[in-house]
């Protein structure tokens, strides 16, 4: 196996299609344009006076300004801040101040748009006459279910493509080796079909009171989120969405609920406490889906994971195909990480509750 790099690219992988999380409703708030950067583009994100999210190419088709820096929503319409065209939610231009005519002819692309349990979501596809192929359906649990409270939101960002990320979910052996844990999730079922997957384990958690019997039941719906159940010490539901923001950059936003113990200060500690575990680990995993390389033929284990199955469905998501001129794609060199041993790097979370 030669580990020469002969191209700068750090994985084979383009941005994949599906439904992405942007954000939380509260992050678009009423008549006010964001500008957003995702899927290696730049895109402006903008609520309409009935309260419906939009997500669009973000400039004008006139002279380029970006429609979210500067611009304003009027009604149902969003402003460019530069000669004042006026777009709707579809894209198109309805009307030139300084003009009798408007121009039919260029449009703002629009994408998709979704808002269930508690997050948004945008469909992207690299052809944008691909209408959405699924959708995302709401969660007993995120939509006022009673017996299950204590919403808690982290976020983080990883220099990695999706694919790597999402690879760990079938890959038991590493929690022995990375997150130092006696026991590891022991594999009962792993079912791939379109556009999910669908795995049940069940583990073993040490806790003050002994060891506990519980299970990890984890659905992914497209490559964008990932619903896991656990079971166990406390009843969670985590709606794990990872977003490209590049090729080969992500952010991971994990939402837990949990059911409650009784009392909500009990449900508040226990949950917490399994919120600190969980990302305790994935910022163990960070540096190693940051430094490692992609190999397309691995070297595995009579008694690994499935990872080719895994390959094989996460295949199904690029609609540009995949780079197969080369057999290893190792990670960029980063200059101000040479000193740093990976136990060591890090990544920023956002704990809040809401």
């Amino acid at each position: 196996m030669t580990l020469a790099v002969e191209t700068p690219e750090r994985s084979p992988f383009p941005v994949p299609f599906g439904w992405f999380c942007i954000g939380y409703p509260e992050d678009f708030p009423l008549a006010l344009p964001r500008a957003i950067f995702y899927f290696d583009r730049h895109l402006v994100a903008w609520r309409d006076e009935t309260g419906e999210l939009h997500v669009q190419d973000p400039f004008c088709p006139h002279l380029g300004a970006h429609l979210g820096h500067g611009g304003s929503v009027e009604g149902c319409e969003i402003r460019c801040p530069f000669h004042g065209w006026t777009f709707d939610a579809t894209g198109t231009n309805t009307n030139i101040p300084y003009s009798e005519r408007v121009n039919k002819r260029d449009t703002l692309r629009t994408f998709p748009v979704m808002e269930v349990n508690g997050v948004s979501l945008v469909w992207y596809h690299p052809d944008a006459a691909v209408e959405p192929m699924w959708e995302i359906s709401p969660l007993a649990e995120f939509h006022g279910d009673p017996e299950w409270s204590t919403n808690v939101r982290t976020e983080h960002t990883v220099e990695a493509p999706w694919q790597e990320m999402a690879e760990n979910g079938v890959d038991s052996a590493h929690f022995r080796f990375v997150h130092n844990t006696a026991d590891v999730p022991e594999l009962v079922s792993y079912e791939t079909g379109f556009p999910g997957t669908m795995m049940k384990s069940v583990q073993k958690f040490v806790t003050p009171r002994g060891v506990m019997e519980g299970r990890i039941d984890s659905e992914q719906v497209g490559p964008g989120l990932a619903i896991v159940r656990f079971g166990g010490i406390v009843d969670t539901v985590s709606l794990a969405a990872t977003t490209p923001i590049t090729a080969n950059r992500c952010i991971t936003r994990f939402n837990f609920r949990f059911k409650t113990m009784g009392d909500e200060e009990t449900t508040q500690n226990v949950g917490h406490a399994f919120v600190r575990e969980v990302n305790k680990q994935f910022l163990e995993d960070k540096p190693i889906w940051e430094h490692k390389a992609h190999l397309v033929r691995p070297a595995l284990a009579d008694n690994d994971g499935p990872f080719m199955k895994f390959r094989k469905w996460a295949a199904q998501f690029y609609a540009e195909g995949v780079n197969a001129e080369r057999t290893v794609f190792a990670p960029p060199w980063w200059p101000e990480r040479a000193d740093e041993a990976p136990a060591k790097a890090t990544a920023s979370a956002r704990l809040g509750g809401s």
